[in-house]
């Protein structure tokens, strides 16, 4: 038995009602994930808040999912990497570029792979990015400003994957369509 609850607003601590309301109205409803998050009000506000943030920043759609996905592979996140296929493809992702992240590799689209290969470097190295990575990611056409935005993303990540990591979210309905396992 987990030692976490899969709360519903109704049943959240009090601190956490309004991120999940608001999540709720973002997203559509609760995914399982959150619902864990909400134990913590504090998890549960920054992660939304964060993800709000990172939701308006100038990457695409595709290109936050490329992030989110290189992330939750990288960080061997199953619940995450499920999510985040299934918003790829909402986003239209290419089925090959999606493939290629499932498998932990690069697209073979030049712009998403820098973006891709750059974001797996963060998370990978723990930050520690050469002037030669930084250089390469920008002549994707990518701007200084959108690595920053990366760094969001891999926060916005590490709250996810981290915390399935500790509860072992069970994976939503809509999600199974997309269930991943880990690479070896």
């Amino acid at each position: 038995m987990s030692k976490f609850t899969i709360h519903t607003i109704e049943s959240a601590p009090e601190g956490s009602k309004p991120a999940l309301q608001k999540l709720k109205d973002s997203v559509g409803l609760i995914p399982n994930l959150a619902a864990v998050m909400s134990n913590a009000p504090a998890l549960i506000e920054v992660f939304v808040v964060a993800r709000s943030a990172y939701q308006n920043s100038s990457l695409s759609a595709i290109e936050r999912e490329v992030v989110s996905i290189t992330n939750a592979v990288a960080n061997n996140c199953a619940y995450c990497v499920a999510a985040h296929s299934t918003f790829a493809q909402m986003a239209d992702t290419p089925p090959a570029e999606l493939a290629a992240l499932r498998a932990g590799k690069s697209p073979a689209d030049p712009r998403l792979k820098a973006l891709s290969d750059f974001s797996r470097k963060l998370t990978t190295a723990r930050g520690q990015i050469s002037e030669a990575d930084l250089e390469t990611f920008l002549a994707a056409g990518f701007t200084a400003a959108q690595a920053l935005e990366v760094i969001v993303g891999g926060a916005v990540s590490l709250l996810a994957n981290y915390t399935n990591h500790l509860a072992h979210a069970p994976l939503d309905e809509f999600l199974q369509p997309q269930a991943w396992k880990a690479l070896a």
